[in-house]
């Protein structure tokens, strides 16, 4: 006669994982902490021949999650991960355990283990104050940290890069944002923008002035001067026309070159204006009906062989 087999419940297998007070322990810490297998030793006062196979058996259910990080790995519970029925039989465990005077130990040594790794990253910052420019540069980069805040622009504008020359400002602006409309009058410029931006679905080239722009009003949230202003014949209609484009509260931002002595620039690289100051800049905003002018001098970059740049926005009213 043939026997059916016993029917499995996979909540024993649960249940037969969490009758251990070591387990328990160690998901206790690692529900609320990530640590590595060095710290779960000295927090729990075992050797890491027994730590390492309690971490092997959560693991090998998917109870906890490793990271690698050089050569060392980190471990975490990430409740999530775990079904609905793994995570009430949790719940049930950890109230009854969370204030057992094992688990009170266990946090307080957590604790001091965490103030070592904080104070490693005091004595490193400490010792490397004076390089930290230089170290930080070689592992990321110049312009990293300016190119992360661009996600605070809300993802919903559209920008218009007015000027945008070989479009490295859209190219910046185009994965925070719903679109860019990149404008130039300068069809070898746009030809290498459209290159450039080709694989950049939310980029629209278009070919005009910033005196007479091909954009609907009220269209932008935004619109971006960079490096353009001392190219333009008459930067007050410019700002009016810009204007214009914009939604009510939308944005106006100029980057552009402080007022300087070069002469050279006029003849040879095309300048209609030698830079601009403050007062100068404001009142063209003003007048074409910005609020809240702001003119700010950006910090000199040691390595730039040109005038020192400025910034400046306003806010349509």
């Amino acid at each position: 006669m043939n026997m059916a087999a016993a029917p499995h419940y996979p909540v024993l297998d649960r249940l037969s994982l969490l009758a251990d007070q070591t387990r328990c322990r160690l998901l206790l810490l690692l529900e609320r902490h990530e640590l590595s297998v060095g710290e779960l030793c000295s927090i729990l006062q075992l050797p890491q021949s027994t730590v390492s196979r309690h971490l092997r058996l959560l693991a090998d259910v998917q109870w906890i999650v490793a990271r690698g990080e050089g050569t060392s790995r980190f471990y975490k519970l990430v409740l999530p991960r775990l079904d609905e029925a793994t995570r009430g039989l949790w719940t049930v465990v950890r109230g009854q355990m969370a204030d057992t005077a094992a688990v009170r130990h266990d946090e307080q040594r957590a604790a001091a283990v965490l103030a070592k790794r904080r104070d490693k990253a005091l004595v490193f910052f400490r010792d490397s104050a004076e390089s930290w420019d230089t170290l930080r540069m070689e592992q990321i980069g110049a312009r990293t940290d300016l190119l992360a805040l661009l996600d605070l622009l809300d993802p919903s504008w559209v920008v218009g890069d007015l000027g945008c020359g070989a479009g490295h400002i859209s190219e910046a602006l185009a994965p925070c944002v719903a679109k860019v409309i990149a404008l130039d009058e300068s069809g070898p410029m746009l030809g290498i923008a459209r290159q450039r931006l080709a694989q950049l679905a939310n980029v629209e080239l278009r070919a005009g002035t910033i005196e007479s722009l091909p954009i609907d009003d009220d269209s932008l949230d935004a619109a971006v001067l960079f490096l353009v202003a001392h190219f333009i014949t008459d930067p007050a209609r410019a700002m009016a026309e810009i204007r214009r484009t914009l939604k009510p509260a939308g944005r106006l931002l100029i980057v552009d070159l402080m007022a300087h002595d070069r002469v050279e620039y006029v003849v040879q690289l095309g300048h209609v204006w030698q830079g601009f100051d403050g007062e100068q800049v404001k009142e063209w905003l003003a007048d074409a009906g910005f609020d809240r002018c702001r003119y700010r001098v950006l910090p000199a970059d040691p390595e730039a062989t040109g005038p020192t740049l400025f910034v400046a926005s306003g806010i349509k009213h």
